[in-house]
């Protein structure tokens, strides 16, 4: 049984229409992912830019890193250890001379040694004398000898005025051991020192010193000769 002509012509109208709509979903879909295409292939063009821009930073990072370590990686020390050797051995010698003399010591020729380790200002040609007065007549009396001998501690300060331009200076704690003679008799004295020095054109010198502690005055073995 045949069909109508005009149900024929509603069939191949309605088939025509659904044509059209899947030609235009297909049309859709191809834009959209010929969009997203170009959208996934532009993106990664800003990360590779801030990649490099990274890679940038992490490179002047490791420039900065290897700078460091070709400057050892560690601040510079105010003194180096060297330096620090020389200023010990300053004091030392120094402390020690105060307690070396004898009874036939002259004061001008003893001291004028002495006072080159030092600043030489009024306090340090004041500090810097041998035994005077009462002790000095008993020194003299019995033929009295004194031989000192100074070793440095450890450091107590160690600094750099750069505001005031005073220099750098060292102070250290000093253990004095004064070896004495009287009539005959020995005996060993020991005292701690803080003992101060600066740096002059190049050279340490001691600007001053002041007792650290009573220490063991007079504790020694006493031995008759």
């Amino acid at each position: 049984m045949e069909l109508p002509a005009e149900n024929k012509r509603a069939g191949l109208l309605a088939l025509a229409v659904l044509g059209v709509l899947l030609v235009a979903v297909l049309t859709v879909f191809t834009v959209f992912d010929g969009d997203d295409g170009g959208a996934d292939e532009a993106a990664p063009a800003a990360p590779s830019g801030q990649s490099d821009a990274g890679s940038g930073a992490g490179s002047g990072g490791q420039d900065d890193a290897n700078a460091d370590e070709s400057t050892g990686g560690a601040p510079t020390p105010i003194v180096a250890l060297s330096e620090v050797a020389k200023a010990h051995t300053v004091m030392a010698t120094y402390m020690a001379g105060l307690s070396t003399y004898d009874h036939t010591s002259k004061a001008p020729a003893w001291s004028a040694p002495l006072l080159r380790l030092t600043t030489d200002d009024t306090q340090m040609k004041q500090a810097t004398t041998l035994p005077t007065g009462k002790e000095w007549a008993l020194c003299q009396a019995a033929k009295c000898s004194s031989k000192g001998a100074a070793v440095v501690v450890r450091d107590a300060v160690i600094s750099d005025d750069v505001v005031r331009g005073s220099g750098r200076t060292i102070s250290s704690l000093v253990r004095v051991t004064a070896t004495r003679t009287t009539d005959g008799k020995t005996s060993t004295e020991s005292n701690r020192w803080l003992v101060s020095v600066t740096e002059d054109s190049g050279h340490w010198i001691v600007s001053g010193f002041d007792v650290f502690g009573l220490g063991d005055v007079g504790a020694s073995d006493e031995s008759g000769g």
